[in-house]
């Protein structure tokens, strides 16, 4: 299928969907429909079978999809076929929790290499190597990245993102608690804990309030 311009609220469904279709035992039905992954996910039917159309053509009235295709479908638009190598920028604590989870393989996602102004080990204790950042552009040109991770304190965040793109890096995902400015075309996703515990307070709290 032709890929295409897709809207960023799409973008976060999609790995939603594809992490339950992965989910489903081996003996699940061999089809399944829009309907179905809505009601599961409790999601809107109507959303979900738009998502599902911009992904996958193989959709079949009163028969759904093939579960195993539409996985495939979703995970080839998303990239996750292709690993797709990062450098990331603060070995820390959160930084070496991130560069150990080998979850994101799953995802097309290799952290090649981590690099810090304060390198104490030439490697982390999952293997990955630490350079100092005196190499980030050597390192970014030679092996062509175009993804990178920052994980250092919200002060030198924005100097670490204008050091990024100026290796040639095209999209950041940011777990630093502060607003990056970026030019025109480069991409960042923000990981903002506190925005999400706030969402989960919030919710409790309205749980709470109905008891």
């Amino acid at each position: 299928m032709e890929r295409k311009e897709i809207p960023k609220a799409v973008l976060h469904r999609l790995p939603v969907y594809l992490s339950y279709l992965k989910s489903l035992p081996a003996d699940a039905p061999e089809h399944i429909s829009a309907t179905a992954l809505a009601n599961a996910l409790g999601m809107g039917q109507v959303q979900v079978r738009k998502d599902l159309a911009m992904v996958s053509d193989g959709g079949r009235p009163k028969v759904g999809y093939e579960r195993a295709v539409l996985a495939e479908d979703i995970a080839r638009f998303l990239g996750y076929d292709n690993t797709n190598d990062a450098v990331l920028i603060g070995a820390g604590k959160l930084g070496c929790a991130l560069l150990g989870y080998t979850g994101f393989a799953e995802y097309g996602l290799n952290i090649a290499a981590a690099f810090d102004v304060a390198v104490s080990a030439e490697r982390t204790e999952c293997g990955k190597p630490v350079y100092p950042m005196q190499m980030l552009e050597q390192f970014c040109r030679r092996e062509k990245i175009l993804m990178g991770i920052i994980t250092v304190p919200a002060a030198v965040a924005q100097q670490v993102c204008d050091d990024l793109i100026a290796c040639g890096v095209k999209a950041i995902w940011n777990f630093a608690p502060t607003h990056l400015d970026v030019p025109q075309g480069i991409l960042v996703q923000n990981e903002n804990m506190a925005t999400s515990l706030a969402v989960l307070s919030k919710h409790l709290s309205a749980q709470m309030m109905g008891y």
